[in-house]
């Protein structure tokens, strides 16, 4: 008789610590995915502010802003990592700051910074 009070207590008590796990985990994930999304956004950031420095200094070094981000990497030192990476250069003219897009690789909804 007492060992089936203990077995039931026993049962009580893992169901609990189940069903508290299961609780934990179900409140957690959406925090994680906000935290991965928040990096990834900054990463993002991160790689357009690097194109953008090394126009600027390409400009103030040689009066004018290159025509592609293949002149940055090669003269500048700039480094991309393109497997994750989709860069979007656009120079209008050699004196006006030219438009930079960063597009996560794979990326199914499109956005950019």
């Amino acid at each position: 008789m007492f060992r089936e009070k203990k077995k039931g207590r026993l049962l009580y008590v893992l169901a609990g610590v189940f069903l508290g796990l299961v609780l934990l985990v179900a409140v957690l994930t959406p925090v994680f995915r906000k935290a991965s999304t928040a990096i990834d956004e900054q990463s993002i950031q991160s790689v357009k502010d690097a194109v953008m420095r090394s126009a600027v200094q390409c400009y103030a070094v040689e009066g004018a802003y290159p025509n592609s981000v293949a002149y940055l990497e090669e003269h500048y030192g700039l480094v991309i990592n393109h497997e994750r990476y989709i860069v979007s250069y656009e120079a209008y003219s050699s004196n006006l700051a030219p438009s930079i897009r960063v597009l996560p690789l794979g990326s199914e909804d499109g956005e950019g910074y």
